[in-house]
């Protein structure tokens, strides 16, 4: 009798025991790879994001997941929200708890990630080694994007965006938005190809921010506002990205339309003050036909800006093309798709904003930051 008693109370521990296995909550596991190759276990759930490095941040506003975030580096807080218009749309950034200092080459600090705990965490320009030695430091998974080589609208951008999307539940955003740059660059091309190469101006843009704010002499092959409308970029002949040139390069070129890059305008204007002649003898300077545009090269590429420079540009060269386009209205469309709210009155305050520009009269409240 003793020994059926048993056997029937270990039967009942043990169906209950699987009973509470196979019906108790589990925690599952999903496996992604990242843009450098990395396999990484996530929770099936993200609810608590942290971004680091260049860009991060700005991907996932794009994605309107930014109640999602619960930490940010210090530089989102120390350098204010000019020139991000991410950070002009959601000053609450700044009230958030720190995740390490942040800047290029800045890596997060583990303290503050495992104390905050969150559920991923999404970082650029870093590689596979630094991503998982945060990862086996924190315990919490790495997602490595990418906003390509250079920093513009590349395949690369496109799968951040698709991933990060899918990893915080935002698939359906992640489509609208990569739809909506798409439309874009279509219909900027659109405009401009068949325009001939006659009736192309030569072009040249300076004062480009690399790493913080520079001068006339820092320029951009393949500057996306003018691949976007098929513009003559002298610099192209020089391949590559980036360069910074001799303005005797500059003079030989004697472009038709300078663009200046209002982040770096304050150095130009000293540049100015210090040596006029040199820039009188640029026959776009003679014609009065230098024009700004927004700063959008500010810890990696401020998409939205970048697309509504595009615009101005094209109204600029080829009116006729841009009839139906007022580009501040343009500006504000594009930030509000994408940041959630429409900035550009406030960068037009702090940089100046679409216009001509005079070196003798012009000014500007703000430039970007010379050494970030």
């Amino acid at each position: 009798m003793k020994n059926k008693v048993l056997m029937l109370f270990l039967t009942l521990v043990l169906g209950i025991g699987i009973f509470l296995t196979t019906c108790m909550p589990v925690a599952s596991k999903t496996k992604i790879t990242d843009l450098v190759g990395r396999e990484v276990e996530l929770p099936d759930n993200v609810n608590k994001i942290a971004c680091a490095g260049p860009g991060a941040l700005r991907l996932i506003v794009y994605l309107n997941a930014s109640d999602k975030i619960v930490g940010v580096e210090d530089v989102e807080k120390r350098w204010g929200s000019s020139g991000r218009p991410y950070a002009m749309a959601h000053r609450e950034f700044k009230n958030l708890p720190s995740i390490g200092p942040g800047g290029p080459g800045r890596l997060p600090d583990t303290e503050s990630l495992i104390r905050l705990n969150p559920d991923v965490l999404f970082m650029t320009y870093i590689d596979v080694r630094t991503a998982d030695n945060i990862q086996s430091k924190t315990n919490i998974p790495v997602v490595v994007l990418s906003y390509g080589k250079l920093a513009t609208f590349s395949k690369s951008l496109i799968k951040s965006l698709k991933l990060a999307g899918w990893i915080i539940g935002k698939d359906k955003r992640a489509k609208k938005v990569i739809d909506f740059i798409r439309a874009i660059e279509k219909d900027l091309k659109t405009r401009t190809r068949d325009i001939s190469n006659r009736e192309r101006p030569t072009v040249y843009v300076g004062g480009i921010g690399y790493r913080g704010a520079h001068g006339i002499e820092s320029t951009e092959a393949k500057f996306p506002p003018f691949a976007l409308v098929n513009a003559r970029n002298v610099v192209d002949e020089l391949g590559g990205w980036h360069h910074f040139i001799d303005k005797e390069k500059l003079l030989e070129w004697d472009p038709d339309i300078i663009f200046i890059d209002e982040g770096g305008f304050r150095l130009i204007k000293q540049d100015y003050q210090k040596n006029p002649q040199f820039y009188r003898s640029l026959k776009s300077f003679k014609n009065k036909n230098v024009y700004g545009l927004l700063p959008f090269n500010f810890y990696t590429t401020n998409i939205g800006t970048a697309l509504a420079d595009a615009y101005y540009v094209g109204k600029v060269l080829y009116p006729d093309r841009f009839e139906n386009i007022r580009p501040e209205e343009k500006a504000d469309e594009i930030y509000t798709f994408l940041v959630g709210k429409p900035v550009y009155i406030r960068m037009k305050k702090d940089f100046g904003g679409f216009g001509r520009i005079d070196l003798e009269k012009s000014s500007v409240k703000k430039g970007l930051p010379v050494s970030p």
